[in-house]
Parts: C-alpha cells; structure tokens; sequence
C-alpha cells in the first residue's frame, strides 16, 4: 500500500480508535487455533487453521489464516520477516522464540524489564508504539511491520491495522492456558514452533515433576500479597493461585472466586493464619514492612519469619509469562526446602534462561 493512502486510511482510523527443583499446569494447553492445512489442499487459497498436539511443530505453510484471541480471523501471506509487539509479554515470548532481531517496535516503558537488558538489549533502542492506553497507531504504521501482536485490549487498533493494509494478530495470555495458545499462535504465524513447542514442553514437564515429588506432602496455608496493596490477595481465579498449587501450598483465599484481586481486612488475615506470606514480585512494599507490622502480630507466618517476596530481577514470575512456570518452581523451594532444595530449582531455572534467553540466572539472582 503506497503511504499516501496509508496516510489517508491512518486519518479516518483515528477518528474511530481510542487511543486510550519443582511447574505450572500446561498438561491440557496445547488448544491454541494456530495450526496450518498444507498449502496442497488449498491451492493459491488461505489454509484454515487447526489445532493438534501431533502437528504442533509442522513448518508453517504460507498463505495461513489463524484465528487469534479477539476471535478474529486474520491471513497471513508470507512468512513475517519484521514485528511490531505492543505487549511485554507477547515481546518476552518473542525473544524466547528467537525472534528479537525481526523486531522493528516494541510496546512503551521497555526499560522497566529487565528481561530485554538480560537477554536482548538492542530492544531498548527500537522505537515504542505506546501502550494499551494510548497506542501509537501513526508511529506503528510508519514502521511498515509485516505483522503486529497486539493485546486483547488494543482489539480496535488491531482492526483499524488492518484497514491499514497491515496484519494484526490479537493475544490475551490473561492465564497458563491462553499464554499456551498465544505460544502457539505465534509460533504458527512466525513459522517457529518447533521452538514454541520446546517452550510449551519445558512447562508441561515441570508439572508431573512437581506432582511425584510433592505426592503425599503437606500443603501449606499461603497467603498471596498483592503489588500496591499488602491487603489485597489473588483468589481462585487467579494465575498466582495456581502457582501455588503446584507449588505444594493452599492458597487461603481459594473460596473467593467472584473476583480476580481481592481486598480483605487485617482480621481476615489473622483468620486465615497462613503459614506462609507471599509478597507479589513488584510489591511496593517489602518483607520488612510485613514482619514488623504490627497488625499482624500473632500471625503464624510473621511469627515463624515465613514471609518471602517472589524475585523479580529477570521476569514477574507471579504473571502469565512465558517464564511463569518458574514461579511454582521458586515456591516450592520456598514452601518444601527438604523436598524441592533451592539448589536444585535454580538449576532448573538457569536451564530455562540459558535455553530460551541465553543467560544464566544464577548469576544475576540475589
């Protein structure tokens, strides 16, 4: 599409767009709608994206049409050689899949992740394209990307890209099951699921490790501490909750499940009793906060020292990233040290990084 007529069709979108050692359970993720009929069966014509665990790594056949996590249907012609990301964890998925040199434009505040410092620095010099709120629609489309991967909140400018002349793809990793079919979408569109596969597989083995080794164990009461508020916690609903699961804990706040984030009260905490605090990785409070608050006296977590922040020196392992697994991995170190040594869930960790970012985390870990 000539830029004359981008310019023009760019005018007429922005009157409509807002610019406003021991895992996680894959074991039934693989669901994603992300896999390609052979162009044989389809002639000069779009094949029709399937899904199947046995074809998951198949090389992606061009022309492909997949439909992405906005339920919408989007074609791609040929295989993607520059990317746009407006996410950070569509772009962290991308560096995993060794995909950080196609990228053109990432999403706003890229040097507040130290994953791209860690793994692919170059990425802080690439222009932004905004965030969900105020999404740079003019500045996207002067990159002339051959696709965008954009989050579920930017839908509409997904579609106004795609008046555009440019394609869109649309991904809500909002949990372990969606961040598996993101995975694979991506890995469909881009052609690396091999490497996509890889990723999936490295989570989805951690799960049975965990469940051997912790079968039989006593669960621990955990309380889940939220980022901006020490009050607010993650019900069943919720990624973390999960994460504690398998880690071999109990989240104390399982039975709300008509919410995502929850707040609660000091009596509540002190009712619940856990046995062990967790503060989110971004809390903007710390371990020493919580111990010595004294609201908190008689808690046995405070009284037993049981109050742990999950790291953040490479990802927030406490969200759906593509490195998410690892946060059940840290925990259970944290809730069975006898069973689950921290020796051994850091070399789990480190096989992670060096995999899929080229890093070890043992050397940047605290």
């Amino acid at each position: 599409m000539k830029m004359k007529q981008i310019l023009s069709l760019l005018t007429a979108a922005a009157m409509t767009l807002s610019l406003a050692a021991c895992g996680t359970d894959a074991s039934d993720a693989v669901t994603a709608t992300a896999q390609p009929t052979p162009a044989a069966e389809t002639g000069e014509q779009a094949s029709e994206a399937t899904a199947s665990p046995e074809t998951a790594a198949e090389q992606t056949v061009y022309p492909v049409t997949l439909t992405d996590q906005a339920g919408r249907e989007v074609t791609i012609e040929s295989q993607p050689e520059t990317l746009v990301s407006g996410y950070y964890i569509s772009t962290s998925l991308l560096i995993a899949l060794g995909l950080e040199d196609n990228l053109v434009g990432i999403e706003a505040k890229a040097d507040t992740r130290p994953i791209y410092q860690l793994s692919a620095p170059e990425l802080l010099e690439l222009p932004s394209v905004g965030t969900a709120k105020e999404f740079d629609l003019e500045g996207c489309t002067a990159l002339e990307p051959d696709l965008v991967i954009l989050p579920l909140k930017l839908k509409d400018a997904a579609a106004s890209l795609e008046e555009l002349g440019i394609t869109a793809l649309v991904v809500n990793p909002e949990n372990q099951e969606l961040l598996n079919e993101a995975t694979t979408l991506i890995g469909t569109a881009t052609n690396t699921m091999d490497r996509a596969q890889a990723l999936l597989d490295f989570a989805d083995e951690q799960e049975p490790r965990l469940s051997d080794t912790l079968s039989g164990t006593e669960a621990p009461s955990v309380y889940l501490a939220g980022n901006s508020d020490f009050l607010s916690t993650a019900g069943s609903e919720m990624y973390q909750s999960d994460m504690i699961t398998m880690a071999g804990g109990t989240n104390v706040a399982a039975d709300i499940t008509d919410t995502y984030w929850a707040e609660n009260s000091y009596e509540q905490v002190l009712a619940w009793n856990p046995d062990y605090i967790i503060l989110a990785s971004d809390a903007s409070y710390t371990v020493d906060d919580v111990l010595n608050d004294a609201n908190l006296a008689g808690c046995a977590a405070v009284e037993n020292g049981n109050v742990y922040q999950i790291p953040g020196n490479a990802e927030a392992w406490d969200s759906p990233v593509p490195s998410g697994i690892l946060g059940a991995i840290w925990l259970s170190s944290v809730l069975h040290p006898d069973i689950c040594p921290e020796a051994d869930s850091l070399a789990v960790i480190d096989e992670f990084y060096q995999t899929f970012y080229g890093f070890n985390y043992s050397e940047i870990s605290e």
